[in-house]
């Protein structure tokens, strides 16, 4: 059974095992910035206490509170998926409220859509009533697992992040 557990140094060789999966590729959901090195354990426990910080409401300049989580299957690492509990500008045009990502050998096992579906019901608990969730025009698979958690399509544009959907969902 999966499950979100909070970022924790208990599982950093599993992700860094997916990091490697991903290889240049930007892990969605996950809060990792250019600058973060992970490559160490302290850098690797700087990078879990910032993404702490910014749930707490301690953001940088740029950046909204947010809170992160692990997706789990079986104990090992398997995605991240984020929840940012207001919008900023470059959010509204492309970000979205809520980002994930899964481990390229986790897909196609339903995951995304579980997470997204845990997510949106403690959207609704933190007082959201609506939440913008985003994916690249060309991601079918991240389209329908928003669709599959009520997303309705508002339009597809140009924005920081390329050709993107832009889905509404009521909570």
């Amino acid at each position: 059974m999966p499950e979100l557990i909070e970022p924790t140094l208990s599982l950093r060789d599993s992700w860094l095992k997916s990091a490697a999966e991903w290889g240049s590729e930007t892990q969605h959901g996950s809060g990792l910035q250019e600058d973060d090195q992970v490559g160490t354990v302290e850098g690797f426990v700087r990078w879990i206490e910032r993404l702490r910080r910014q749930r707490d409401a301690v953001v940088e300049p740029g950046r909204v509170p947010a809170s992160y989580w692990w997706i789990v299957d079986d104990g090992e690492y398997a995605g991240a998926i984020t929840l940012r509990y207001e919008l900023n500008e470059r959010l509204l045009d492309g970000g979205g409220h809520i980002g994930y990502g899964v481990r390229p050998s986790a897909r196609g096992r339903g995951l995304a859509t579980w997470a997204l579906g845990q997510v949106l019901d403690r959207a609704r608990a933190s007082g959201l009533d609506r939440v913008l969730v985003t994916c690249d025009d060309d991601n079918l698979a991240s389209a329908r697992t928003i669709e599959r958690n009520g997303g309705v399509l508002e339009d597809v544009r140009d924005t920081w992040l390329g050709l993107t959907r832009r889905y509404w969902i009521d909570l």
